[in-house]
């Protein structure tokens, strides 16, 4: 499933999804892999999660390329049982204008894959026109 947190810059996404990702280490019968743009958040998370940092990854400019990394993490690891993508707007050229495009194919992979995203984006809900919501959950 695609779970999304929406809102924007400064609304406490990002605090949120790193107590998801803690609290979950407890629980998670997988593993958990966090991609975000840059190390900063690297102590906040505990140790259990995979922290993926896209800074170290600049050759990843669209959403294509985007894509085929995501596949490549799951490859390299296939008990991952939740993906965290803090940012979204922030990585790879994703935009407003292509995230329809983008949650659709996360849902495939998802469901494929038997695994959760957990993605924030900084924007409102009725900023992201074409997406369709069914299958995704909005937790805020």
């Amino acid at each position: 499933m695609v779970k999304l947190l929406v809102g924007h810059k400064g609304s406490g996404k990002t605090k949120q999804m790193i107590t998801l990702a803690n609290d979950m280490v407890d629980t998670s019968h997988g593993s958990i892999v966090f991609i975000n743009k840059n190390s900063r958040l690297t102590f906040d998370l505990k140790y259990k999660i995979r922290v993926v940092c896209m800074e170290d990854f600049p050759h990843i400019t669209n959403s294509d390329e985007y894509i085929g990394f995501i596949y490549g993490i799951i490859s390299s690891d296939h008990d991952i049982d939740t993906m965290f993508i803090d940012g979204i707007l922030k990585h790879a050229d994703v935009s407003l204008g292509n995230l329809p495009e983008f949650i659709e194919r996360l849902k495939k992979i998802s469901e494929m894959f038997e695994l959760d995203f957990i993605v924030s984006l900084s924007a409102e809900m009725e900023e992201m026109i074409g997406v369709d919501f069914e299958g995704c959950e909005v937790l805020n």
